[in-house]
């Protein structure tokens, strides 16, 4: 099996479950996405942590959070200085729930 960074592959390897069929695993891999962006764009612009932080204005410790998948306080305020610092800019949409996962 090929190696892999990508977080939503590695749960879906680990537990096998699908977080883009399982309503629970939904809400996680959202995290997991937004933490695998960040790292993905941090890297693929050739940064450290600790470049991406001064470059934003804050600490590494703050970076690596970001980029935990276990961390479920990103904010838009924070997304959008990470893409001012990376030269990109956040992009967000409403798209329609599956039948799996609607409430109402």
């Amino acid at each position: 099996m090929a190696k892999t960074s990508d977080a939503v592959e590695i749960l879906k390897r680990k537990t096998g479950i699908d977080p883009d069929k399982d309503t629970e695993m939904l809400k996680i891999s959202d995290d997991l996405r937004v933490a695998q962006m960040i790292y993905d764009a941090r890297t693929e612009a050739g940064l450290t942590q600790k470049q991406l932080a001064k470059a934003v204005g804050t600490s590494q410790s703050v970076i690596s959070q970001l980029e935990s998948a276990e961390y479920k306080g990103h904010s838009l305020s924070m997304l959008e200085r990470i893409g001012k610092a990376l030269n990109k800019r956040v992009e967000l949409r409403f798209a329609p729930l599956t039948p799996a996962n609607r409430t109402a």
